[in-house]
């Protein structure tokens, strides 16, 4: 899939733009600015017209174009995570200074859950060092620009359940991503759990 993926287009290695790519859950985006990732997409739904609207919505400033190289990779590896693999993605260079200061600071943090395991968002607002921020880590997750890359679906409510996922499919995509990296919070549930 990674050579598939891999388009040299030595002129636009640093442009700017946003591209859609198919994943094993439906066609995810991402967008770039230089060499850095300031966006990415979850499927809105099975088709890909969804998901490009919504990044043409999010990204008006940006052409769809032709991924660089080491955009094609990251988008590659977020392939192979939908798929199962167990990649952190965490040398993915975000664009933080895009979002709030708290934003950055709950982003770079859901980073660090590796695939496969989940937090809470108490367990995240404790780590944070501001204990009673359990809703605000919610909210910010909530707003995550790059997600799967910001991995937002392994951070859970208290009881390990779902909580909220502003991705298309809700929480059932969250459980689905739950289960393809091997996470299984509270046990082994079904859909019917959540």
């Amino acid at each position: 899939m990674v050579a598939e993926l891999v388009t040299i287009d030595s002129a636009h290695q640093h442009a700017s733009g946003y591209a859609l790519f198919p994943t094993a859950i439906g066609h995810c985006g991402i967008a770039w600015q230089g060499a850095q990732l300031v966006g990415a997409q979850l499927p809105e739904d099975a088709s890909e017209l969804q998901t490009r609207a919504r990044m043409q919505c999010r990204f008006p400033q940006l052409a769809e174009s032709v991924m660089p190289p080491e955009v094609a990779l990251w988008a590659a590896r977020v392939v192979a995570l939908l798929e199962g693999a167990h990649d952190d993605l965490c040398d993915v260079p975000l664009a933080l200074n895009s979002v709030p200061p708290f934003q950055a600071r709950v982003y770079e943090l859901a980073r660090r859950i590796p695939p496969g395991k989940t937090m809470t968002y108490g367990e995240m607002a404790a780590a944070l060092g501001e204990p009673g921020a359990a809703r605000a880590v919610g909210q910010a997750l909530g707003h995550n620009p790059f997600a799967p890359v910001v991995p937002c679906h392994r951070v859970l409510a208290a009881g390990d359940r779902p909580g909220g996922f502003s991705a298309g499919g809700g929480a059932l995509t969250k459980l689905r991503m739950l289960q393809i990296e091997g996470a299984c919070p509270g046990g082994t549930p079904s859909l019917f759990d959540w």
